[in-house]
């Protein structure tokens, strides 16, 4: 039976990518962004296959729109894809709470409140799988994202304990990590108003992020795509974070080497400080 499909994010890039994989498999697919002549070329290619709808995840009346709109064209949502979403660049001390409060709403708000809305038709089917899209940088410390960031944390431990609560209903929950893919995702990037000179050699250059698209080791969005389908086709029980392109895996296993080396010093600071105190 062919899978009914929500995927925000599909003017480009992987989210565009995903949505051709998936009417290419002869699903049909919702596919969102916050122009839909943005999705006319997706449109053009599989007319039978996809609709377009329009959505700005900070405005809650058209995600609740474009779920109903989704839920009455496709007959139901079988698999919400949380894709969607632009980069903030700046170090702590320049962000400013209104930017911060901005991407927020994009990156942690309105897929949470996609969520909330496709989960009783799913609850009602028993069965459905929600796939979040995050980051591999969250495994590492990258200077100069760290509201982008922020929000794909949070994105993270919203999915944990969503799979959590889901899970006796049949839902599944995917966290993809994608690493550096050619897409054009850091021209969507936009800068903070309040650039410190100070930061200018520890926050990095927002250039590396829009070079991505000519990164040479950047993993194919197609590839991408292809690894989310096989995730929705492999039975149960599946990890709930895969790291998804060239380096993402070894990044990942790095971060984790780190994460051990940090326990065992926390446990030996504690040791430490337990010995010093039966002393005195």
């Amino acid at each position: 039976m062919a899978r009914r499909w929500l995927i925000t994010g599909c003017s480009s890039g992987l989210g565009q990518a995903l949505a051709a994989a998936a009417a290419q498999a002869g699903d049909v697919v919702a596919a969102t962004a916050r122009s839909t002549e943005s999705l006319a070329r997706l449109v053009a290619a599989w007319p039978d296959n996809v609709i377009a709808l329009p959505v700005d995840l900070r405005d809650a009346q058209q995600c609740a729109d474009a779920v109903a709109a989704a839920e009455q064209r496709l007959g139901g949502i079988d698999v919400l894809v949380n894709n969607a979403g632009t980069g903030l660049f700046g170090a702590v001390e320049e962000v400013g709470d209104d930017e911060l409060r901005d991407q927020l709403e994009m990156l942690v708000v309105g897929p949470w409140r996609l969520t909330r809305l496709v989960l009783p038709g799913m609850r009602s089917r028993g069965a459905g799988h929600i796939v979040n899209v995050s980051t591999v940088a969250v495994r590492a410390p990258v200077p100069g994202v760290a509201a982008y960031l922020s929000g794909k944390h949070a994105l993270e431990a919203m999915s944990e304990a969503l799979a959590a609560e889901t899970a006796p209903f049949g839902i599944r929950v995917t966290v993809v990590e994608p690493g550096p893919f050619a897409t054009n995702y850091g021209t969507a990037m936009t800068e903070t108003s309040n650039k410190l000179a100070a930061y200018a050699a520890v926050a990095g250059n927002l250039g590396m992020f829009r070079g991505l698209a000519n990164y040479p080791l950047a993993g194919r969005p197609e590839d991408f795509a292809r690894t989310v389908l096989h995730l929705l086709d492999t039975p149960a029980p599946t990890p709930l974070r895969v790291p998804v392109g060239p380096g993402a895996a070894e990044m990942a296993a790095d971060a984790l080497q780190a994460a051990q080396e940090e326990l065992t010093a926390a446990r030996a600071a504690e040791a430490e400080a337990a010995a010093t105190a039966r002393i005195s």
